[in-house]
């Protein structure tokens, strides 16, 4: 029960919205692991928080079954396939796709297993600031461990 003539208060002033919290894409940890080149710290990182994934195609919102579409790079003149992941959105070259998905250690670890065999390497903030290469055996280990 409220006193006569109180206002009812939601969290916002009349007429004022809050302003809405942005997501971040990024994995701090993964980045400061990067940094360091310490493939301890990058295991731990993979295994503990999130990675940021280019996407071609941004999964619907409403269904949360729909990740989207994975962007992958084939070498033109082998045909090898590399999976491009970065530890902060902001590292993603502006020549790749806009589209972004923050994607669970669960979700990655699915993800090499089901293309273990198509996907040659995996490049972590290849345009820097602290670049890293490994095939997608060590990140399953990586994840297993």
């Amino acid at each position: 029960m409220r006193p006569v003539g109180a206002a009812v208060y939601a969290g916002t002033m009349a007429g004022k919205k809050r302003p809405k919290k942005e997501l971040e894409f990024r994995n701090t940890q993964l980045a400061d692991a990067l940094q360091t080149q310490d493939m301890a710290a990058v295991a731990f990182a993979l295994r503990h928080g999130p990675t940021v994934v280019p996407l071609v195609r941004v999964g619907q919102r409403d269904d949360p079954l729909d990740v989207g579409e994975v962007w992958t790079y084939r070498d033109p003149r082998n045909g090898d396939i590399a999976l491009l992941l970065f530890s902060d959105a902001a590292n993603k070259p502006e020549t790749l796709p806009p589209g972004v998905a923050l994607q669970s250690p669960a979700w990655l670890r699915s993800f090499l297993g089901a293309h273990k065999d198509e996907i040659t390497t995996v490049f972590f903030d290849l345009a820097g600031p602290h670049p890293l290469q490994a095939t997608p055996a060590d990140l399953i280990a990586a994840l297993d461990a």
